[in-house]
């Protein structure tokens, strides 16, 4: 069985049985390897990134330069240029120390786009992580797209932490939202309950007294 995704190979199931020959399949799985102009799913973004899920989520919200293409069920897949840029502003936050503020104010300034050679943050854009972390060999390693390596760990920890916090923050207020959007429907079923009940007392009031004009009636 094949199945196939915009931007994706055809894969297929594994096959097993009496032919079975596993260099055929490492054969195959090497034809089927993604190229660079290929898609990719949220999970494969955040294992080459090393970013949860649920941050990339959350970025989507304050960064609406990236721009995932959404299947049924809530899929995504990104775009090379989505990967990209995510990985500039995972380069911005975590190591440079930027805020999301102050990421948001570089790509408005670059019309979308994040520039190669960006300036430290200013003290009003600078988050509360250890940027002296990003010093070093991390260069090389951020701009070729491999992990990191950092002297002071706790700094991809408090960035991830404070992304969290800001992700829950947002959650947050989207259940309060939510929560009120539900007490005002339910007032308005109240209200509309309340008509209805009028409306219900009128009409047996009109048949009582259609009842004794008939009984009135030569």
């Amino acid at each position: 069985m094949t199945t196939a995704v915009d931007g994706f190979p055809e894969q297929r199931d594994n096959e097993t049985g009496p032919d079975y020959n596993p260099a055929d399949e490492a054969s195959r799985a090497s034809r089927l390897r993604k190229s660079p102009t290929a898609f990719r799913t949220i999970s494969e973004v955040a294992d080459e990134l090393h970013i949860p899920q649920h941050v990339l989520r959350f970025w989507e919200t304050k960064f609406p330069q990236v721009k995932p293409l959404k299947r049924g069920g809530g899929r995504r897949y990104y775009r090379p240029d989505d990967i990209a840029l995510l990985r500039r502003i995972s380069d911005l936050l975590y190591i440079q120390g930027y805020t999301i503020k102050g990421v948001q104010r570089l790509l408005r300034e670059g019309g979308g786009r994040l520039s190669d050679n960006i300036p430290p943050p200013r003290a009003d854009e600078r988050a509360d992580v250890d940027t002296g972390a990003g010093q070093g060999g991390s260069s090389s390693s951020v701009s070729s797209g491999r992990p990191v390596q950092v002297e002071a760990s706790s700094t991809s920890s408090a960035a991830l932490s404070q992304a969290s916090s800001a992700s829950e923050a947002a959650m947050e207020a989207e259940v309060k939202r939510l929560h009120a959007a539900l007490q005002q429907t339910h007032a308005a079923l109240l209200e509309e309950r309340s008509r209805a009940d009028h409306l219900r007392s009128l009409l047996e009031a009109l048949i009582d007294e259609l009842g004794d004009i008939r009984q009135v009636l030569p």
